[in-house]
């Protein structure tokens, strides 16, 4: 299993403040949908969710990468799309249906349990490619939802065609994803067993 890269020891920089900035920016989201204000909600989880890579980004070039920030950002990006997907769930008319954000909720909470045992090692859990398209299909898929809603109820047919295929989409990514990330677990658990053997 691959070590983690060296960690800056500084955590307050400019990574965790965007992200703490994002972490807020869910949170309003979230109330924007409680209170049926579609256009504020749309725009805010799209900014939100498309300044993610900048964090990240600016950690990686300025040696910025810190213990606080490989456990902020992937937080805020499960707040971000979790937070969301259940807001909509209580919304009228809501395409989003509760078992959809339960086995996304699910799914999150069991991978970031799997990153603290993997990482409280010392091993690497970064995000795979499987998992990044699955983060943005989830986001398509919130983002379609926000708009359908939106133009309620003259839905254009290009989003009747597209919501189901987001949503659709996030979930199967979500579950194929998820199964990536066990058997990645489980094959490192076998690795240190035969290792101990020998």
């Amino acid at each position: 299993m691959t070590t983690l890269a060296p960690l800056s020891t500084n955590p307050w920089n400019v990574p965790n403040a965007l992200s703490s900035i994002r972490l807020l920016m869910a949170l309003v989201v979230c109330a924007c949908i409680e209170w049926n204000a579609w256009t504020a909600a749309l725009v805010l989880f799209i900014f939100a969710a498309s300044t993610d890579w900048i964090d990240g980004w600016w950690a990686r070039k300025y040696n910025q990468v810190t213990k606080l920030g490989r456990i902020l950002d992937p937080f805020v990006d499960k707040v971000i799309i979790c937070g969301a997907m259940i807001a909509l769930v209580g919304a009228q008319g809501s395409p989003m249906a509760p078992w959809m954000a339960t086995l996304v909720v699910a799914r999150e909470l069991l991978v970031t349990s799997l990153r603290g045992m993997v990482e409280g090692k010392g091993g690497d859990f970064s995000a795979k490619q499987l998992g990044k398209w699955k983060m943005v299909l989830q986001c398509a898929a919130v983002v379609a939802s926000l708009l359908y809603l939106r133009l309620q109820p003259e839905v254009p047919n290009w989003l009747k065609f597209a919501l189901p295929i987001c949503l659709w989409g996030s979930i199967l990514l979500t579950i194929v994803s998820g199964i990536q990330y066990v058997l990645m677990v489980v094959q490192g658990a076998r690795q240190e067993t035969k290792q101990d053997i020998q």
